[in-house]
């Protein structure tokens, strides 16, 4: 059964290839039907699709975090890429805080 993550991020393909060391596993990119017979193949991938960065820092073609799987060399450059040029950021568990005004 496919595990959703608590949270991920919807980039452009086009951004993601930005990374110097990107490389992707076409092969697990999600199926799609052909004029409507029990025929499938892998999507193509192209600068126009999107897909998910998760929390892991694993990239997916779909929403679940262990399915769909492009990339996953998961790596301080990366990570770095993700938070200073996509400014990927993983919100915290904390509850927010609101002020309520006096008046």
């Amino acid at each position: 059964m496919a595990t959703m993550g608590k949270h991920c991020k919807a980039y452009s393909l086009k951004k993601l290839r930005q990374f110097s060391q990107w490389t992707e596993r076409a092969e697990n990119s999600r199926k799609k039907q052909i004029d409507a017979k029990e025929v499938e193949i892998n999507q193509k991938l192209t600068d126009d699709d999107f897909l998910y960065l998760q929390a892991n820092y694993v990239v997916t073609d779909k929403v679940f975090q262990d399915e769909n799987i492009i990339f996953d060399n998961v790596t301080p450059e990366w990570q770095e890429f993700c938070k200073n040029t996509l400014l990927f950021d993983i919100p915290s568990d904390e509850p927010v805080q609101i002020k309520v005004s006096a008046g």
